[in-house]
């Protein structure tokens, strides 16, 4: 599309709302860039509207189609309204579940999206201020209720906001409900379709029993509370990074039985401009500097952290040396499923129905253990949505330990079905008790777990690519990818390709073609190494980035190998990202 076209059909977009029933305030700014020379932030306003991705709506805030604002919350509201309506057609009440993480303006969204479903006739369970990601997935199962969303943009820059909605089980939307969602807000042509005016007789505010509720339930996952008891004055430093685990996961860690629990009282300040980070992301190492400094002075054992709507988890470890080393989300998830398939066989509670599950472009690690622990694995799409429809499928027979993704995401427990960093925090406060009771730390378990399944190392790197141009840049590259695989990374020859937008497997040396078991396809590319080793292509459903994912396989000699295995295993991941052109 040529721009002069481009900027004719945003152009007549903007005016439809000059025109419409929008606010003062609205009208002003969509007035403003309009009269701008430049059109660029025209053309990214109104170039398209907000669509449902792996997360939901995930936006800046602003004016316009494409932006985080009352007006694309309120068409996302009336169109699952109007769905929930239509699905649950045969119940007397339908009701909700209404959340919101700390962000600017995420209040008045939720504010919003609770008087839109209540004008809609739908009970509205409000929670009474910000709270974890988790604990609304749970307060719906918990509720019984059809339906809920959260107004958050997880871990993504201050300018930024979103939307997840979620259905009965607590997980967020999947086919055929996320489709049909948004072709009931394909149907909201006029803002005058949107029931804004809301009744207060069908919104309930929700807090400290729900709290309550939430916190036992976490605290049933725990397997070892002995060992905690010996451990319990461990020093553990957290984090909320200014977001809504301030309360919450610190209530969970004296749940469990630890004692001293150090803070970072600046970033306890809950605060949509995140005053202290560049980031608010656990994955981020400048994000979690402050905690680490503390930890120094006080000679922590242990540092966590939560994104800002809690439900990741960042973790730093103190080596034997005394320095502190970040433990990145795949090390997270291994460590996690490792100790519940060890204690669960300790404890005799395996039955032979147990699994885990993992991710695609997560470590194959974990497949190792789980197959060195005689435990079923799964794999499953990126985000959590898809670890609870594993969960969903195996609910009559087989029993759930864990799963996690190697974006800081991991999920203990089947009463809330999105990832949690409260319960995934207190476990790790348990394993480190756990590990100091047979003399060792994360890091040297992590050597161990190395020595018995094989060294991998993983790096993800994100290329960004924002607004239209982006967008149409990102598409191109998966494209030429397809068409042009390469056909060896890091010096090793290409040997598999799995292409989940045909959902195919390809052995490249017997020139055979499987069809994989997967509920959807995804446009992701995996280009799997005779050395083992696994690159993964991935753009990003809820953010203007491409994703690549880096696994490399070594093996380690012994425990004092593992500096070694990292530097060769990065030498070998620096060749191939060459080999990519990234």
């Amino acid at each position: 599309m040529k721009n002069d076209q481009l900027v004719t059909e945003v152009t007549n977009k903007a005016m439809n709302w000059i025109n419409g029933g929008y606010d003062a305030e609205t009208k002003a700014e969509v007035q403003r860039m309009l009269d701008a020379d430049d059109k660029t932030e025209l053309i990214e306003s109104f170039y398209k509207d907000l669509e449902f991705g792996t997360g939901g709506l995930r936006g800046i805030m602003g004016a316009g189609s494409n932006r985080m604002n009352i007006y694309t919350v309120g068409a996302a509201t009336q169109g699952l309204a109007n769905y929930l309506k239509e699905a649950f057609a045969d119940l007397p009440q339908i009701s909700v579940v209404v959340g919101h993480d700390v962000r600017n303006n995420s209040r008045k969204f939720a504010e919003t999206v609770a008087n839109i479903f209540s004008a809609n006739g739908i009970k509205v369970y409000l929670f009474e201020n910000f709270r974890p990601t988790p604990e609304l997935s749970f307060a719906i199962r918990h509720l019984g209720c059809q339906s809920g969303v959260n107004i958050t943009a997880s871990h993504n820059p201050k300018e930024y906001n979103g939307y997840k909605a979620y259905w009965a089980d607590g997980a967020q939307v999947l086919a055929p409900h996320d489709v049909n969602i948004i072709n009931h807000v394909n149907r909201i042509t006029d803002v005058a379709d949107i029931k804004f005016q809301g009744n207060p007789e069908l919104i309930e505010i929700i807090g400290e029993k729900m709290d309550n509720d939430f916190l036992a339930a976490v605290k049933s996952l725990s397997l070892d509370p002995e060992v905690i008891k010996r451990h319990a004055d461990m020093k553990i430093v957290y984090t909320p990074i200014h977001g809504t685990g301030v309360k919450m996961v610190p209530a969970s860690l004296k749940n469990y039985g630890f004692t001293n629990i150090i803070h970072v009282p600046e970033q306890d300040i809950p605060s949509g401009d995140f005053p202290t980070v560049v980031s608010p992301n656990p994955e981020v190492p400048s994000a979690m500097a402050m905690a680490i400094e503390k930890a120094k002075e006080t000679g922590a054992d242990v540092i966590f952290a939560s994104d800002p709507d809690a439900d990741r988890i960042g973790c730093v470890a103190r080596d034997n040396d005394g320095s502190y080393v970040m433990i990145n989300g795949n090390q997270i998830v291994m460590i996690l499923l490792n100790y519940l398939m060890i204690r669960n066989r300790e404890m005799g509670l395996l039955k032979g129905n147990e699994y885990v599950v993992k991710t695609i472009v997560t470590t194959e690690t974990i497949k190792r253990i789980a197959d060195a622990q005689g435990i079923k694995m799964y794999d499953s799409y990126t985000g959590f949505k898809w670890i609870a429809d594993v969960i969903r499928n195996n609910e009559e027979t087989g029993r759930y330990l864990g799963g996690g993704e190697e974006s800081y995401g991991f999920l203990a427990e089947t009463f809330a079905r999105d990832k949690d960093s409260v319960s995934a925090i207190s476990l790790m406060a348990e394993i480190a008790a756990w590990a100091r009771d047979r003399g060792m730390n994360y890091m040297d378990m992590l050597k161990e777990i190395y020595l018995q399944n094989g060294y991998s190392h993983e790096e993800g790197i994100s290329v960004v690519r924002p607004g239209k141009t982006g967008a149409d840049e990102i598409k191109a590259m998966m494209v030429e990818f397809r068409a042009n695989p390469p056909k060896s990374l890091g010096g090793s020859e290409v040997v598999m390709i799995k292409d989940y937008d045909t959902l195919e497997c390809k052995d490249l040396v017997s020139g055979n073609v499987e069809k994989m078991d997967f509920p959807a396809t995804s446009n992701v590319l995996q280009f799997y190494t005779k050395n083992g080793d696994k690159v993964s292509v991935r753009p990003s459903g809820t953010e203007p980035k491409i994703k690549f994912y880096i696994e490399v396989r070594d093996n380690m000699a012994s425990a004092d190998d593992y500096a070694n295995a990292g530097n060769r295993a990065q030498e070998k991941i620096n060749a191939i990202k060459k080999d990519l052109g990234i």
